[in-house]
């Protein structure tokens, strides 16, 4: 099928979101883009509102006000089988006191496709194991997911959300728990799925390293945005993250390196 001018997919557009919990503004006014296709790395120091705002654009919280659209659509006429064939979200924490095995877990990215009483398809299972195997997890496929570690199961909940085969990718800390080689793969496989993608991080130098765009959050509200090279300075660095830090180049990449200075005399705070 052609896909015409009027058909192409546009990304992730959110604008004017606002988000409150007991009359304290958590989220305020925030418009932010993400380029279909690429990865938006979402920034701010802890209590910046990353982790709200991204459970607004997931519509796993109603916000108070504002509209997010993907590819044109405005995800909150969508019923939610039709809005879990189109975003998948990998949360901070995906607990479960169900007695169930790694390839089930991955196999639930598949409900939005099957109905109620209809079983697992060969197609779900062969979709489930190679996205398994793309995060390196294929041999626990049997394994009681309650075993796993916190880094595990991380891997596991992308491979749940391959499967599921969405336009848009939403991410909380992926890389949480994980070691850097974990870490590094996990983000390399998040580049080569070519999904709209957001992500909220941390680790500033793998934002930089992985993400197309940056978007940096500061009490709620949007401090600065555009690419790793426009966003990531000393002077923003030292406003929002109370950190001083000098801004080289990458010698592989080409894209920032950031190294941190200690803070004078060991004083945390």
């Amino acid at each position: 099928m052609t896909i015409t001018s009027a058909q192409a997919p546009t990304g992730l557009n959110v604008h004017e979101i606002s988000w409150s919990a007991k009359g304290t503004l958590i989220v305020d006014g925030i418009d932010l883009r993400a380029p279909f296709g690429k990865i938006t790395g979402l920034l701010g120091p802890n209590g910046s509102g990353k982790t709200t705002l991204l459970r607004a654009v997931a519509r796993l919280s109603t916000p108070d006000r504002g509209v997010v659209h993907l590819d044109g659509t405005d995800l909150a006429g969508l019923r939610r089988r039709e809005l879990a064939r189109r975003l998948a979200v990998v949360e901070q924490h995906a607990g479960t006191d169900l007695d169930v095995t790694v390839l089930d877990v991955v196999l639930l990215g598949r409900t939005p496709y099957r109905s109620a009483l209809q079983s697992d398809s060969e197609h779900d299972r062969a979709l489930a194991l190679d996205a398994l195997r793309q995060v390196r997890m294929a041999d626990f496929a049997d394994r009681k997911w309650g075993t796993l570690s916190g880094g595990e199961q991380q891997r596991v909940q992308l491979a749940r959300a391959i499967t599921q085969q969405p336009s848009l990718l939403v991410l909380d800390e992926p890389t949480n728990h994980l070691d850097i080689a974990h870490a590094l793969s996990l983000l390399s496989l998040v580049q080569r799925a070519n999904l709209t993608t957001l992500a909220a991080l941390h680790d500033l130098n793998l934002a930089a390293m992985y993400c197309d765009h940056l978007v940096v959050l500061r009490d709620g509200r949007v401090e600065a945005s555009g690419t790793a090279a426009e966003v990531l300075t000393p002077e923003l660095l030292r406003d929002v993250y109370d950190v001083h830090a000098d801004v080289g180049t990458h010698p592989v990449t080409g894209r920032p390196l950031l190294t941190f200075h200690p803070p004078a005399g060991g004083d945390l705070g």
